[in-house]
């Protein structure tokens, strides 16, 4: 997004802080992270909110559960699939998208992991097929239609005024809590 023209986005950072340290609270410190395509400042800003809950929380980062994805289930799949098969197996994986969520759920299924005892998910965005997964995936809810209207007005009042208001608008993002995360012990 250009920092200097309009924008209507979402709190990236503090959705993803709020995911992460939600899995904190539920006693993960193994957690994963596969973030979206690292050339746009959503996926940029949601890695950053990540790292930010692991270090308030005292928690290592390891760069080997950070994979980069693109926010397609395909690479949510791949990068779930990378990281289930080390040695050193998160408990939590945080995709940067729910499309990408849906790719790790079917990963850990078909590598025989249950979802949530096994390994916690959580998405980002809540689109509506997050509540229909089963378990329901916990996500990010980010509210696309709201942003939607917003930029329409913008982009309104910039055609009927002929100028260009600079300046980004970022509206609340909020955890919404379904079945796909598990309270682990220790």
């Amino acid at each position: 997004i250009d920092e200097q023209g309009p924008a209507v986005g979402a709190t990236n950072f503090k959705g993803a802080f709020d995911a992460t340290e939600y899995l904190i609270s539920l006693g993960h410190k193994k957690i994963a992270f596969i973030t979206g395509s690292m050339d746009l400042g959503c996926a940029q800003e949601r890695l950053s909110g990540y790292k930010a809950a692991l270090e308030k929380h005292n928690v290592s980062i390891n760069q080997d559960w950070i994979i980069e994805g693109d926010f397609e289930q395909a690479t949510g799949y791949v990068g779930a699939k990378v990281l289930i098969s080390q040695s050193n197996k998160p408990t939590a994986i945080f995709a940067s998208n729910d499309m990408m969520a849906f790719g790790v759920m079917n990963a850990v299924r078909d590598m025989g992991v249950k979802i949530p005892i096994d390994i916690s998910i959580i998405g980002f965005d809540d689109i509506f097929q997050s509540s229909q997964t089963m378990p329901g995936l916990t996500t990010v809810h980010q509210p696309l239609e709201q942003m939607g209207r917003k930029a329409t007005k913008m982009l309104v009042e910039m055609m009927s005024e002929g100028e260009i208001q600079s300046g980004k608008i970022e509206l609340p993002t909020h955890l919404v809590i379904r079945d796909s995360c598990h309270k682990i012990e220790g």
